[in-house]
Parts: structure tokens; sequence; C-alpha cells
């Protein structure tokens, strides 16, 4: 049974007590900011959260309207700075004071305010930079003598920027070996020294495309690593050395000088198997996450379940060059998630079966596209399961998606955004027994311009950051949320966070 077991809309709200890093709070209805009121209004949600703060950014539900796809998509944090990756750009938000946090800037220059070109944007931050990923092939440029693309026998198809990002030229590569012409994708290197005015220094092209990323700071070496996950299931061809990559099966690693970061470059792609494993058997990444400390592990979801390398010297791995440790095949679909306990213990596993864009959350929803899987981090066993609790309508998109873990030592708890079910928090200590202990669930979003589907909208991520929930809504903005319950009293603050990025391990007690 969820705890505060009573379920109410905002307007019901009544008087509660909130607990926010440790220090007691007295909120009344009156009390919640009017801006977190009106985002929240067709929530339910239980006694034990309460909404804070938003900052708006609409995205158009009516899809004849311009804009209406480019959705709010990833967070990370640095000190008092949100980063909400859109597919247009970025925005930082100032979240320093949660109940009224503050745009510093809406960067649409990835593209434009309108359109999605490289779409997601799946950010990372590091000091005064962003990191941002670029996930679909640059167009072909457009002849403005016959407003058509050059044509494939025409050299300036290939020295004609097909697209911009920060007024960073984006081009077509020709055809090369068993890799077809193809639009160059990767990760921008992004300056945030003046946040008012991010300027693009670099760009590293990574032939299989930037789908998710993760870091791995590299602070002995001066250095930032990030795996790039393609997502891509793509097969390129033979598997002589000279023709790699011949899949996209795995993830490439990019390195970032810290004294230089203009100076990034491509280092290595990294397969799904060891050197000898058929390429016919690896699968690809669609996202994943670090654990370093005690742990020294990479956990990817992409294919039918997880797979997990070791980073530690003594398994003959290291940051920059994994060592390959085991796949496990769940039986899904679309693997997408892979998130660690803060002892290293356990990996979180969800899948994403239609994409995200189909209701894979009703009560009639096969088993398996709403189970969210446990694994035992060393063996790869399942140690427990734990399935979607909340029944979703026909009209809501629904999966288990982005999440993280609460930095404590009493005990494992997740914080999830799962689209239109909205927020979940879940009691995963024993993962045998795992319980949802609080949600914030919206109403089914409506198009207003029919015929009326599934309207692709809710929780693209949510996360814990220093005692407060944040939710990424991929047509509201960020809201921002407190949870009043004892499993995550006293959590840990930190300076900063990239969510799929754990740089110390927690036992626990």
């Amino acid at each position: 049974m969820v705890k505060g077991a009573s379920v109410r809309r905002l307007r019901l709200l009544i008087a509660c007590v909130v607990v926010v890093i440790g220090v007691t709070i007295p909120l009344t209805a009156s009390a919640v900011p009017p801006n977190a009121a009106s985002a929240t209004a067709t929530f339910d949600y239980t006694q034990n959260m309460h909404p804070l703060g938003f900052s708006p950014n609409d995205v158009p539900l009516d899809n004849t309207v311009p804009g209406s796809g480019v959705f709010n998509s990833d967070l990370a944090f640095w000190g008092n700075t949100a980063v909400q990756g859109t597919y247009s750009g970025f925005r930082l938000v100032d979240v320093s004071a949660p109940a009224n946090p503050r745009e510093i800037v809406d960067w649409t220059e990835c593209t434009s305010p309108t359109a999605t070109t490289g779409n997601q944007g799946d950010v990372i931050i590091w000091g005064d930079l962003v990191i941002r990923s670029w996930n679909s092939g640059t167009p072909a440029p457009i002849n403005p003598a016959t407003g058509m693309p050059f044509p494939t026998t025409d050299p300036a198809r290939y020295t004609t920027p097909g697209a911009f990002c920060g007024g960073w030229p984006m081009f077509r590569t020709p055809a090369q070996g068993n890799a077809p012409e193809r639009g160059q994708e990767g990760v921008h290197i992004i300056d945030i020294s003046d946040p008012t005015d991010p300027e693009v220094i670099g760009f590293v092209d990574t032939p299989c495309g930037s789908h998710t990323e993760t870091l791995v700071p590299d602070l002995a070496n001066d250095r930032l690593l990030v795996y790039s996950n393609p997502s891509a299931n793509t097969f390129l061809g033979g598997t002589n050395p000279a023709e790699e990559p011949f899949n996209c099966r795995g993830f490439d690693i990019v390195e970032i000088p810290l004294a230089s970061p203009e100076d990034a470059s491509y280092l290595r792609f990294v397969p799904t198997g060891h050197p000898d494993t058929p390429p016919e058997e690896l699968h690809p990444c669609h996202d994943g996450g670090v654990i370093l400390g005690s742990a020294m592990k990479y956990g990817c979801a992409g294919g039918p379940g997880p797979s997990v390398w070791s980073l530690d010297p003594a398994d003959g791995g290291s940051l920059d060059n994994p060592m390959f440790l085991y796949h496990r095949d769940l039986g899904v679909g679309i693997g997408h998630t892979g998130t660690w306990s803060w002892d290293g213990e356990v990996l979180i596993f969800g899948h994403e079966p239609g994409g995200g864009s189909q209701a894979q959350c009703q009560a009639t929803s096969s088993v398996l596209n709403r189970t969210l899987f446990f694994i035992d981090g060393e063996t790869g066993e399942t140690v427990g399961e734990f399935l979607h609790p909340r029944p979703q309508t026909a009209l809501e998109n629904c999966t288990w998606h982005n999440l993280n873990v609460v930095p404590t030592d009493k005990g494992r708890v997740l914080v999830a955004g799962n689209y239109q079910s909205g927020i979940s928090v879940v009691d995963f200590t024993d993962p045998a027994n795992a319980k949802e202990i609080a949600y914030a669930d919206p109403a089914p979003l409506v198009d207003p311009n029919p015929p009326v589907g599934i309207e692709l909208g809710g929780d693209w991520s949510t996360y814990w950051y220093n005692g407060l929930i944040y939710e990424s809504d991929i047509s509201r903005g960020l809201i921002i949320w407190n949870l009043s319950d004892s499993a995550v009293a006293g959590a840990r603050k930190l300076g900063h966070l990239n969510p799929q990025t754990q740089e110390m391990t927690i036992d626990l007690k």
C-alpha cells in the first residue's frame, strides 16, 4: 500500500508538513506557489508529495502548431543551475530558490525554436561546459539555384553545411567502404561561461550518432570522457579493422581535455561483447549508467537486456577502455535505462516498449512491458522485479523511463519519470519486495485539434537532487517537488549531478 494512501488533486490540498533536507517547514494550500499549483492542477499525488516550483517551457499540444514537437528532454545539475535539454537546444534554470526557479536562458540555436534537427538533446554539464547529443544525421544541403538538395555527384553536397548548431556547421559525409553516405551526428561541446550567451566551441562526429550520453570524469588525466550511446542497431558490413566501426552495437567514447575542450576528439568504439564475439550477437546501447568509487562499472541498456563492463584495472578494464563482463537477455524489445544503487550492488534495468510513444501501462498491457528489473551487478542474475503499480489509460504513453537513486546509506530508493504516469518513488532496499512509496500522476493529455489519439507527453525524466525531486515534463517544463518521507530523510547533498553518473559509492548501514 502507498504511504499516505489518500490521494488528491491540488485543489483539495490540506495543511501538511514538508521536510526539506532535514529542516521541517509548514506548508499549507495557500503556501503552494501559484506557478506550481497551475502546473500540477491535473495531477493526483500522494500526501507525502508537495508541488514546490515550476519553470514553464510550454510545448503546444496542437500538433498543427509550429513547435509542437520541440519537446523538453533530460536534466543535469551544477550547483544551483539545472540544465534541461530540449529538441532545439537546452535551457539553463536557476534553482537556488526552488519555489521560484528562474530561467537564465532558453538556447534554441541548435536548430530553431520550432525545429528539431538533431533532436532529443541529451545533456551533460561540467563547470562551464554543456555537452549535448546530436542524434540524427545532418540533412543534405539545399542548392539555392534549384531549391533542391545537391546531388551525390556534386562535391558541394559535402562542403556546404546542411545544418548549424549555435553557428557550428554540420555536414554530410560521402560513402566510404561499407558505410553509406550519412549526415554528421555526435556531441557538441558548448561553453556557458556566459550563461546568457552559450557558445559552441567543439563537435565530435560519432559515426553511429549520439542518442544519449553518459559522463565519465577522468580528473587524474585532466579530461572528461563521454560514453555516447547510439541506440541504433545498425550493421554496416564487414569486420576488417579498416572498416570499423562496422556496426552500432555498442557505444562510442569521446575525449574532452579540460584544459582545451575545443580539442575534443573521438577515442574508440566499444562493442557489447568480447573481441571474438560475432557481431551478429552484439546489442546496441540505448542509455547507460556509470558508477565509480569501489564499484567501477558501466551498465548499458539496449536490445533485449543490459550489458555490463568493468572499469577496474584489476579486471583488465579502464575508464577509456572498459572490459566487457556480461550481457543478460531479459526478453524485452527495447532496453532503455541502466542505473545503479549507490552501493554498486544492484543494476536497475528499465525498457521502453513501443519506443515510449505507446500506452504500455494499461491493466491489459503485458506484464513484461510493465516490469522494472533489479539485477545483481556482479552476476547479472535477477534479484527482483517490480510491476508498474498504477494502470494508465489507452490515451497515455507510458513506460519506465529515466530515473536515479537517492544518495543515502539508509536504504535504496529510486525516483523515476515514466511519461504520462508521471513520478514514481520506489523503495527497493529489498529488491525482491520493492514497493512504491510516493507518486504524482497527471491526467491524460488531449490534442485540442481532433482526431484525438495519444498525445506524446509526461515525464521524460525525474531525478532526486539535493533534497528535492526535479521533473522534466515533455510539454510543460521543469516541475520541482518536495517528498516528505523518512526513507529519504538525511540524504546526501551533492555539488553537481549528471544523473547517469555516480562518482562514488555509498555503503548501506
